[in-house]
């Protein structure tokens, strides 16, 4: 049986089809998480997307 620690408060869980809320060790962990989410705390690293009028090969010439 595979155990992992929860993410939001590092207490160990089993891996298995009996917790619903894996990886988290409760429905309090897992909604703490989602609001951390909704709240922009997390972000995932990336480049700014460019602009594609202003790239040089879109000007007049």
């Amino acid at each position: 049986m595979t155990v992992v620690s929860c993410p939001t408060c590092a207490k160990k869980v089993e891996w298995t089809e009996a917790n619903k809320f894996r990886p988290f060790c409760s429905e309090r962990c897992k909604q703490i998480d989602l609001g951390a989410w909704a709240e922009e705390k997390y972000t995932i690293p990336g480049a700014a997307p460019s602009d594609p009028l202003l790239d040089d090969e879109n000007l007049p010439q």
